[in-house]
């Protein structure tokens, strides 16, 4: 069997990734027509004869399960169970696809058009489609792709056609079927569609959850969906969501199937085609809606250059074997299987922790490019640097980064200098060199602005800008957290960064329960790279060490601010009925009062992703409440816990009085251990 659970750690000195192949080169070198209308002719699970459509949902309707549920619908609405059977086909046929090859071929020759228009090469690792190709043919697949464009659906279909592979069967948005033309086109392209939220319709979860199962019990076709939920605005991985996750492994703990593989897809784009329609969205812009007529004003985008893609396919992951030990089957069998059942908490703990380690998976398998290293570099040099400065930091990140494991994409043969300038061109739209020195572009106004409006601009430079430095987070990520616990708190150094660890992990993919594995982990990369010592199980500086640790201060600076100003807000600021939804706008112009006032200089802190995850690491820590007053949602503020978490952030030196010069928070977190535990704001582990 080619699947296997975890298949590694990245801490691993013997690490080798596969080797990629451009599949635009063949596309350049002939004819695209040819390559639609080839003959097409993938190998299925156990050689199973591809189902059509209708048939897939007769077999659906027919359902023990879905009879169950109809039935128990009926008993609690009054409704005869023909009725309710009525709207479950309703429901089937508005969700289901209608896989036509016919659509397919047409799909390829046009992104084929497409993709050598907009992207210099978009390579696969080879290897991983070997992989897929027998994991296909053994076990029902599930196809989990991270998310940081609308491209990614298109481009995973692109290649499984390329490669003569079973087409997947694709979980999308209902903003999608809304589209003239292009959303038919999608769901004969296997796109089946599917509300963002289900509340408590309990037909329309049974009609779904039907669905899917059908499709992996008889493996008509690859299932495909992303765990994240929804495309990452910031371009850092976002927290799994686990409702399809739960459903594509419930078939293996009912020994409906012997397993189920998981196979983490990671896509890099060079250049992202909506960075800055992402960073306008997170200021508060209204996200376009899906539209044909927007889809074809978005043309434009075809004179602009992209850069490279690269599409990795992970290692299949087993359930079968991830589940050995951890999950106990056999309670499965003391119920009927068509009768619906809630999760068992071990089942839970299981799908949950499966889930972080995928995207975990997905993360380590991103391959980076150069620019990502020099964002992170501008960023902490709002003011610009020297180009030589620049291309001498850039080498000096890229030796860290290799030394972590990153899997960086730095053209061989290159002069350095080369390599940057061609960074800095391919990126021009976010930074310019003028003179000998680089800085960020902030979009020239048509006529006079006013104070707001010029922050608002350079803000979505900032953010944008930020959309790239993400991509290397995962990175420096543990060891950044150790650098900020060491600078602020040398003697409770674990006690900090469990604290950070707690407080940052919805901003970022911690697994659960690995507090202590990422502190060594970090303990590790640190002491290899020469920026930490470990006598007698103390963590102390090297001499060598301070540009190290001052560079992961700086990484994580951002968020520091960004948490403070939030905590700040809601002890000064924040009236008694504050609802949920008035909290990121108000939120949003403290902080751009702050910034006009001279009294912060961090534009990050005006995103609503960060804002929204400073809200839940609160809510998590008992610092805030939720309660549900008539239809609206308010937040009750325990201001003494949020205080002491604002204390910790380093409230007085990282945020200035008005008139005062702003003081870096790299010198800001004092007393954590004393204010955690005054306060019952200690995690479980540290206690």
């Amino acid at each position: 069997s080619v699947s296997s659970s975890f298949p590694f750690s990245l801490l691993d000195p013997m690490l080798k990734r596969d080797c990629f192949e451009d599949i635009l080169e063949e596309r350049r070198n002939s004819s695209d027509l040819k390559y639609a209308l080839r003959c097409y002719a993938p190998v299925l699970y156990k050689g199973v004869t591809p189902c059509k459509a209708n048939m897939l949902k007769n077999i659906v309707l027919q359902s023990d399960q879905l009879h169950y549920v109809i039935n128990q619908v009926s008993q609690e609405s009054g409704e005869a169970p023909d009725i309710i059977q009525e709207e479950a086909s309703v429901i089937l046929e508005e969700m289901a696809h209608r896989l036509q090859i016919s659509t397919v071929r047409c799909f390829a020759f046009a992104l084929s058009k497409a993709f050598k228009t907009l992207f210099q090469h978009v390579c696969v690792n080879e290897e991983g489609i070997q992989r897929l190709q027998q994991a296909i043919q053994e076990h029902p697949v599930v196809l989990l792709p991270s998310h940081r464009s609308y491209m990614d659906f298109l481009l995973m279909s692109y290649i499984l056609y390329t490669y003569d592979l079973a087409l997947p069967v694709i979980a999308a948005g209902m903003d999608f079927m809304g589209m003239k033309f292009v959303g038919e086109m999608l769901r004969m392209s296997g796109a089946f569609f599917i509300r963002r939220s289900f509340g408590g319709d309990k037909l329309y979860w049974a009609v779904f959850s039907e669905y899917v199962k059908t499709m992996l019990r008889n493996g008509f076709a690859p299932i495909e969906f992303f765990l994240e939920g929804t495309r990452s605005r910031t371009c850092k991985s976002l927290t799994p969501k686990l409702g399809l996750l739960n459903i594509v492994i419930e078939p293996f703990f009912k020994g409906e199937v012997f397993d189920v593989n998981l196979v983490p897809v990671s896509i890099s784009y060079e250049r992202i085609l909506e960075e800055s329609l992402y960073a306008r969205e997170l200021l508060g812009v209204p996200k376009p809606k899906e539209s044909t007529s927007g889809l074809l004003k978005a043309r434009r985008i075809l004179s602009e250059d992209y850069g490279s893609i690269h599409v990795y396919f992970g290692q299949p992951v087993s359930v079968r074997s991830l589940a050995q030990g951890k999950v106990n089957r056999s309670t499965y069998n003391l119920f009927p299987r068509h009768i619906p059942r809630k999760p068992m908490e071990e089942t839970q703990s299981f799908v949950n922790d499966t889930a972080y380690r995928i995207v975990r998976l997905q993360e380590d398998n991103m391959v980076l490019k150069p620019w990502v290293l020099m964002a992170s570099l501008l960023l902490q040099n709002l003011e610009g640097l020297e180009l030589s400065v620049l291309t001498e930091q850039t080498v000096w990140l890229r030796g860290l980064a290799l030394s972590y494991a990153a899997f960086l994409d730095w053209p061989d043969q290159a002069p350095t200098a080369k390599v940057v300038s061609s960074s800095l061109a391919l990126h021009r739209g976010l930074a310019c060199v003028s003179g000998d020195r680089v800085s960020l572009v902030v979009g020239e106004p048509l006529g006079p602005v006013t104070p707001e409006e010029a922050l608002f601009n350079r803000a979505v430079s900032v953010l944008s800008c930020a959309s790239y430095r993400n991509q290397v987070l995962h990175v420096f990520l543990r060891p950044a957290m150790l650098a900020v616990a060491m600078l602020h708190l040398s003697d409770e150094v674990y006690n900090c960064f469990s604290f950070l660890w707690d407080m940052f992990s919805n901003d970022f993919i911690l697994c659960p329960g690995d507090t202590v594995q990422d502190f060594e982990e970090a303990c590790y990369l640190l002491v290899k790279t020469g920026a930490v010592q470990m006598p007698q199980q103390d963590i102390v500086m090297t001499d060598i060490g301070q540009p190290t640790l001052s560079f992961f201060n700086g990484l994580l600076e951002p968020f520091l601010q960004g948490y403070q100003v939030v905590c700040r807000y809601l002890c000064e600021e924040a009236s008694e009925g504050l609802t949920e939804k008035q909290y990121i706008p108000a939120v949003r112009s403290f902080a751009v009062k702050l910034i006009l006032a001279g009294n912060l200089r961090c534009y990050e802190v005006l995103s609503s992703d960060m804002q929204k995850n400073a809200l839940a690491a609160l809510l998590r820590m008992d610092a805030v409440r939720k309660v549900k007053v008539a239809d609206q949602v308010t937040l009750i503020v325990n201001k003494m816990a949020v205080n002491s978490i604002d204390d910790i952030l380093g409230k007085n030196r990282m945020i200035s009085h008005i008139n005062q010069t702003p003081i870096s928070p790299s010198l800001s977190l004092v007393a954590v251990a004393e204010d955690l535990y005054r306060d019952g704001l200690t995690p479980s582990y540290i206690r």
